[in-house]
């Protein structure tokens, strides 16, 4: 195997052995397997757009593939075997649809990922050998290009499910993800042409992230400033963790009147900011911390845990909750009960979860009191003159976007250090799983306004978008970057990937990115980020404070 698409790559350049996120080489080979296969199938899709045909069918393919294979989603073999079958089908079904469109195919100027037949799980997994990331391309450049685009698709996927989970779709997404795959099979294209594939990358980021933005919004309101519980009830409960809305209001919807209480983990917290769950007597607040403290947390927790997303760290043999591990959508765990997805019109089915429940012992408390979030864009817009007036007096310097990720690496206590040596004139905005980093620092106020601001998951890192380009037009300021805002940004995985390139696109330069920077650049391409946009890896605290602060 080989895969260098996290920040924890091992040694800093790839997992070869096994994943370090504990992905073993057969996921990993089935996983490059599935990718080829939608590679070749987006060639299709190109071919059938040139004639107006746009197959629902296979975007959704698309983006349900390309989510599957994010970081610490999903693990089970056999779901990336039923998923290949699954496509085999479909594109025979699409082929079949673009000659009765007239359009001719002649496989022989296809690429192979296109024309590929296989039938049986030996034939895939022996494909595996030979479509690694390593054996697409031997040029190191022009490699790590094809990769950081499809990254960050890979990032798009995952925010475009969300929202076509909610009814909100976007055609111009779903063609630009399929351009983007079919791209990276023509050997023909310059470097030059795929820096602008990048870029453009970040252009419909910003579109589906606006895309997922309102069909959250729309569906549940506005987030608001809430006090969050991470204290416990003496009632069974339900761990939801992941990022999908949809299935938290399934989920809401069905423990109602059950006497189960439901409790979010990690990236499901802000799901306590939106104002149609605050309905839900039995939802309690959240527990816990980041994703990679889940293997004790869990164990503490005694309920059953949900995953509706990534990210899901594989338990010990040891562990005493394998047997509570429900997934859903996207994720997956070998052992683990996947529950369906729901019908048309209806609900996903969490009964087994509940009953499951019931017959569990309430959590065991780990910590207590409350912590405050839902500083989404609407939220802060409605307290710009506030802000203004902040940072006009002086008693905001400066504001740090500290969005992104976390993870279990011992140098990700840098972010720690560094949101606790911040002057107390300064405020940080964050959103997305980084915030346990510091979210029960006690770092206080300015003038009532709380010196962490946090917009939610890591796609509202679009609210941060939203509310620099208000400060900026507040300001009248011609470049986005001269507001007194500075972004040190922690990564792990592709959607944190897409956040980049959608600020990149934005115009923001001068991000600072770590806790390393990503092993998928190569140093020609590094220095192109580092030339253009002013690209910079961390360092210490007390140096990285000296530059931002200057």
């Amino acid at each position: 195997m080989f895969c260098f698409q996290c920040q924890e790559a091992a040694k800093g350049t790839g997992c070869t052995i096994k994943g370090v996120c504990g992905k073993t080489p057969e996921v990993a080979g089935i996983q490059d397997v599935l990718m080829y296969f939608i590679r070749g199938l987006s060639v299709y899709s190109e071919m059938g757009r040139e004639k107006g045909i746009e197959n629902e069918k296979v975007n959704r393919f698309v983006f349900d593939s390309l989510f599957m294979t994010i970081t610490n989603a999903n693990f089970d073999h056999h779901r990336f075997v039923e998923k290949i079958s699954e496509g085999f089908q479909l594109r025979k079904e699409f082929i079949l649809q673009l000659k009765d469109a007239g359009i001719a195919i002649d496989k022989a100027q296809l690429p192979d990922a296109a024309t590929w037949e296989a039938s049986t799980q030996a034939e895939y997994e022996s494909k595996a050998g030979e479509v690694g990331v390593l054996k697409l391309s031997k040029n190191e450049d022009i490699r790590s290009l094809r990769e950081l685009m499809v990254y960050g698709i890979k990032g798009m996927a995952a925010y475009a499910e969300h929202a076509f989970n909610l009814g909100y779709k976007d055609e111009e997404v779903y063609r630009f993800m399929q351009k983007g795959l079919a791209a990276t099979l023509n050997d023909k294209l310059s470097a030059d042409e795929l820096v602008a594939l990048v870029l453009e990358t970040g252009k419909y980021g910003v579109q589906v992230m606006a895309l997922l933005d309102k069909a959250n919004t729309a569906t549940y309101g506005n987030p608001e400033i809430t006090k969050v519980n991470i204290g416990v009830r003496n009632n069974p409960g339900i761990l939801i963790s992941g990022h999908d809305l949809r299935d938290m209001e399934d989920l809401l919807e069905q423990t109602q009147g059950t006497g189960v209480d439901v409790y979010t983990h990690s990236e499901m917290l802000p799901a306590n900011y939106y104002p149609a769950f605050k309905k839900y007597e039995h939802f309690v607040g959240n527990y816990g911390n980041a994703w990679w403290k889940q293997r004790e947390e869990f164990e503490t927790f005694n309920g059953p845990i949900l995953f509706t997303t990534n990210c899901i760290v594989p338990p010990l043999k040891s562990a005493t909750y394998t047997d509570r591990i429900y997934t859903t959508g996207s994720s997956g765990l070998e052992g683990a009960i996947h529950i369906s997805e729901r019908k048309e019109g209806g609900r996903k089915d969490f009964s087994q979860v509940i009953e499951h429940a019931k017959r569990c012992a309430a959590p065991q408390e780990i910590e207590n009191g409350e912590i405050v979030g839902g500083f989404a864009h609407n939220q802060v817009i409605q307290l710009a003159d506030k802000v203004v007036e902040a940072v006009k007096s002086g008693a905001i310097r400066k504001f740090f976007v500290m969005a992104g990720c976390d993870g279990r690496m011992k140098d990700r206590e840098y972010y720690t250090e560094f949101a606790a040596a911040l002057p107390k004139d300064t405020v940080i905005l964050t959103a997305g799983c980084a915030k346990y980093r510091y979210n029960k620092l006690p770092l206080g106020d300015i003038g009532g306004i709380p010196r962490v601001l946090d917009a939610g998951q890591c796609n509202d890192s679009y609210s941060l978008a939203v509310i620099a380009l208000k400060l900026k037009e507040v300001f009248e300021l011609n470049d986005i970057n001269d507001l007194p805002i500075a972004y040190n940004i922690a990564w792990y995985e592709q959607k944190a990937v897409i956040v980049l390139l959608a600020l990149l696109f934005l115009g923001v330069k001068n991000i600072h990115l770590g806790p390393t920077l990503p092993a998928f650049l190569s140093p020609n391409v590094a220095k192109v980020l580092v030339e253009n946009f002013g690209i910079a890896p961390i360092n210490t605290v007390d140096e990285d404070m000296k530059v931002f602060l200057n």
